[in-house]
């Protein structure tokens, strides 16, 4: 039996790894695949950081870059319990009602259809106030940033809906109300 597969704390603080047995080998693909995950999930939690400020879906790219981070890093997992509650609140509750359901879909369809806009890059109107290469500056990388943020939300609505009102998932309990501070 013994503890093949469970995560066991590192020599290193704040580090999980996963228990291979007594021989394990320094560079096996496992090794591999923990390293790609470590810089896939530093490189996601630095360009969502930036997409804070710039244009992007940066709390997602954060949110992807900590989950990566939390199969690695204490740390990290501490960081994403919370996060991952709200979100699955958040979307048991923008499924509950159809209105909310259709002004999801419609806001989601909307940034697609802005991005598509934006992409076309139309000449600047008449009533634009400053120099027109001010004017949906970006092009296609700002236009297939809005299509991809319109995009994923319309999957999180599809996949919501299916969960929580087709299945009738339930939430874990854990998940089910705010924490409550100790102050």
């Amino acid at each position: 039996m013994g503890n093949h597969g469970r995560l066991t704390p590192d020599h290193t603080p704040g580090r999980l790894r996963a228990r291979t047995g007594p021989k394990r080998r320094r560079f096996s693909l496992a090794w591999w695949k923990r390293r790609a995950a470590e810089v896939a999930g530093s490189i996601l939690l630095l360009l969502g950081v930036l997409a804070l400020f710039l244009p992007g879906p940066g709390l997602l790219t954060i949110f992807a870059g900590l989950a990566l981070l939390s199969t690695s890093f204490a740390w990290a997992d501490r960081l994403m319990h919370p996060i991952k509650a709200k979100s699955f609140r958040l979307a048991k509750e923008s499924v509950q009602s159809w209105p909310r359901i259709v002004l999801s879909t419609l806001g989601s369809l909307s940034l697609i259809a802005m991005g598509i806009l934006w992409g076309m890059d139309f000449a600047a109107p008449g009533w634009w106030p400053i120099a027109e290469r001010w004017w949906l500056v970006g092009g296609w990388g700002t236009g297939v940033g809005l299509m991809f943020s319109g995009t994923f939300a319309l999957g999180l609505i599809i996949y919501s809906f299916v969960e929580f009102r087709v299945r009738g998932k339930k939430l874990p309990h854990e998940y089910k109300s705010e924490p409550h501070s100790g102050h």
